[in-house]
């Protein structure tokens, strides 16, 4: 059983750069080339497949928070057989991963904590699959949230489904409360966007000026730069080679100075190398942000798992 398992594993990961961060991971030379990341595009709210079957599901997370969820077929979406990732094609997006959950949950105590304050902030979520953080944000006011995923299908086949069965949902009660004498709130901007990390930011809205930035940091007045003020991951460092490509989008689109990022993950991912103690090493050797730990999760269901929460210095 053992061996079986360690033949199977590298087919469950996509490596986009194998060699970037001087890593040869299972042998990476002798692997053949993967083809290059698709290109980047925009995917408009109507572009959904009548084609694809899909069916809804609720997830209950806490406090009455109860948020629907797609369910598709990688098969139907991709011609492939189910599985986790296939290198270069699929990268996962289609499966509802723990760390999605434990994000939400995460974000609902801070708010409740006051740490953190949604209502009319601008949110960004990578690697989004079903999105459902990122419709969390839309539930509570961020003006602007925005969706990236690798594959143009994901989007279309589910997260853009998840978001109308959510937000008509919400719409549908809030015009009942309207009808009680209670205002409405729904005004969230929502876009999406497919690309690999490394060219995404040439079509994202908000990015970060370099020289903006530059120029604040030699004064004593700090000026906020154009860029989003939330930016939310969740199990998108399970791969160690797109880590540096990650963490520089994440650099080049956070709101400086005030920006945070809340990433939910595996505190390591056995085979590839990737995980929290990864991504957070590779913070700290930037020097740029600081990293606050937020939440752990160790319930036997799956490897450790741990939210985090980076801010600038």
């Amino acid at each position: 059983m053992a061996g079986d398992a360690k033949k199977e594993t590298p087919l469950l990961f996509s490596f986009s750069n194998p060699n970037q961060l001087g890593l040869g991971l299972f042998g990476s030379s002798n692997n053949p080339p993967l083809p290059p990341p698709p290109p980047c595009v925009e995917v408009l709210l109507e572009e959904v497949p009548e084609s694809v079957e899909s069916s809804l599901e609720p997830i209950h997370l806490k406090e009455g928070l109860t948020l629907l969820k797609g369910r598709v077929s990688t098969s139907d979406v991709f011609g492939v057989a189910n599985s986790d990732l296939v290198p270069g094609k699929y990268e996962g997006g289609l499966k509802l991963w723990e760390g999605s959950l434990d994000l939400i949950k995460t974000l609902h105590s801070e708010i409740q904590n006051g740490q953190l304050t949604v209502s009319g902030k601008r949110v960004l979520e990578l690697g989004c699959g079903h999105g459902l953080p990122g419709i969390f944000t839309c539930l509570q006011g961020a003006s602007i949230t925005h969706f990236q995923d690798f594959n143009v299908e994901v989007l279309r086949c589910l997260t853009i489904p998840n978001v109308r069965a959510n937000l008509t949902r919400e719409v549908h009660h809030e015009q009942s409360l309207a009808s009680k004498g209670t205002e409405s709130n729904m005004s969230t901007d929502i876009r999406f966007f497919a690309g690999d990390w490394s060219e995404i930011h040439q079509l994202l809205l908000h990015v970060t000026d370099v020289e903006c930035r530059s120029a604040a940091n030699s004064c004593t007045q700090h000026e906020p730069c154009d860029g989003y003020d939330i930016i939310l991951m969740a199990e998108t460092v399970y791969s160690l080679s797109s880590l540096e490509n990650l963490y520089g989008l994440i650099k080049k689109c956070l709101l400086w100075p005030h920006g945070v990022v809340y990433l939910a993950a595996k505190k390591h991912y056995f085979g590839v190398g990737g995980g929290t103690k990864q991504f957070k090493y590779l913070v700290e050797e930037d020097g740029t942000m600081d990293a606050s730990f937020l939440a752990g999760v160790a319930d036997g269901s799956s490897n450790v798992r741990e939210v985090w929460k980076f801010s600038f210095k």
